[in-house]
């Protein structure tokens, strides 16, 4: 009977020791063997206890992932319910339907404004009596548009003028605002027609991160351009991790642009942190895995992986850089923070290193997956359209000598 009861105790301590905290030093060797020697891993709890730190210190070209200081600058700025807004202003009279001078857009680099945007804008103005133009098109401010800067507004003008692609149409079909070949020039202020407001901050950044879109190097201006982000973010990090997070642009294409490792930790922990202030997490500005479109929709998938990992990835070729950086959350030690950034590593091989041993990580630490619904709705039916007061624009533009 003692016998069985020593057993018995044996089991129960086995047991413990089973379940008990993973092992550091299994999942650094398993870094090692995975990623590669040498190259950069850093693998932290929510409350900062370091379970791996491999070349941690060293910073390398980190590709898209320089998208993660930017989304965590551009929300401590702006907000996430930030709307950018681009409005539409008479540059001189409008009679019967016909503006008598330039149509003038004034932008404030909305990065998502795009055909559809153009389109709800077109209606709008169609809606307040504007049918044709006989003026120019004039843009005030920095205006993007498809994912390009449009200064001169070629693009847009064909837009507005009807030149938009098929789906777009079938998405928000209006009649076209017509651009006459006669081109009256501005006479007096200028009055506003329609405000077009972009969809939330929030929603855009999740967007461009799930693409990983380079509209993110200009977009950064309205954090006030790419040196005040990499300032702004450095007073964020430990003092001995700050130069090890350098920007030349905030997308990833910059050749300057660097990141260690830890630094890129500490900075995903910023961004959880100002996102909880918010009663929002990691998953509202960055892609889920299996689950929204984008450079993570079929990575790290299977029957125990869909939805499971948030992460940003990271590849550019000419520079030797692929990463992926982000958070778990797992069953024995919380939230769970990683970053991998291989250099000099074929990018196809360095995509399977760090998906293999992000499994790792997912099976030793009991990943689980995070509460998160995916939102379907078109992104420019979170735009908002707004017609001027009618009585106010009427009044301004039959001013005689208008």
């Amino acid at each position: 009977m003692a016998f069985r009861s020593c057993g018995l105790v044996l089991i129960a301590i086995l047991a413990l020791l089973t379940v008990g905290p993973v092992r550091a030093a299994d999942l650094a060797a398993e870094a090692r063997r995975l990623v590669g020697a040498r190259q950069g891993v850093q693998v932290e709890t929510a409350d900062g206890i370091v379970l791996v730190s491999e070349a941690a210190s060293r910073a390398v070209h980190p590709a898209s992932v320089s998208k993660i200081p930017t989304t965590l600058a551009l929300l401590r700025v702006l907000g996430p319910e930030h709307r950018f807004e681009t409005r539409f202003m008479a540059g001189g009279p409008v009679r019967s339907g016909t503006l008598e001078g330039p149509l003038v857009v004034r932008a404030s680099g909305d990065p998502y404004f795009v055909d559809e945007n153009v389109l709800l804008a077109v209606r709008a103005l169609r809606k307040g009596g504007l049918r044709e133009v006989n003026g120019e098109l004039v843009v005030e401010g920095k205006l993007l548009f498809n994912w390009k800067a449009d200064s001169l507004a070629p693009r847009l003008r064909r837009a507005l003028d009807g030149g938009v692609a098929p789906a777009a149409w079938q998405a928000a079909a209006v009649p076209r605002l017509v651009f006459s070949k006669t081109a009256i020039p501005a006479s007096g202020a200028e009055s506003l027609l329609v405000t077009h407001r972009s969809q939330p901050l929030l929603f855009i950044l999740k967007a461009l991160n799930g693409y990983s879109n380079n509209i993110f190097a200009p977009f950064s201006d309205a954090a006030g351009g790419i040196r005040a982000v990499q300032d702004r973010i450095r007073l964020l990090l430990p003092a001995a991790y700050r130069e090890e997070l350098v920007l030349g642009d905030g997308a990833g294409a910059h050749p300057a642009n660097r990141m260690s490792p830890r630094a890129t930790v500490a900075i995903l922990r910023a961004l959880e942190q100002e996102l909880e202030g918010h009663g929002l997490d990691l998953a509202s500005v960055m892609p889920v895995a299996g689950v929204d479109d984008g450079t993570l929709k079929k990575r790290l998938v299977g029957p125990d992986g869909r939805g499971v990992v948030v992460a940003k990835t990271g590849t550019y070729g000419d520079y030797g850089a692929c990463a992926l950086a982000g958070a778990l959350r797992t069953k024995k030690q919380g939230l769970v923070y990683f970053a991998i950034l291989n250099r000099g590593v074929p990018i196809e091989e360095a995509r399977r290193r760090q998906d293999a041993y992000v499994r790792v990580l997912m099976k030793e630490l009991g990943a689980q997956p995070w509460d998160y619904q995916r939102d379907d709705a078109p992104a420019f039916t979170r735009a908002e359209v707004r017609i001027a007061d009618p009585s106010i624009t009427s009044e301004a533009m039959s001013r005689p000598g208008r």
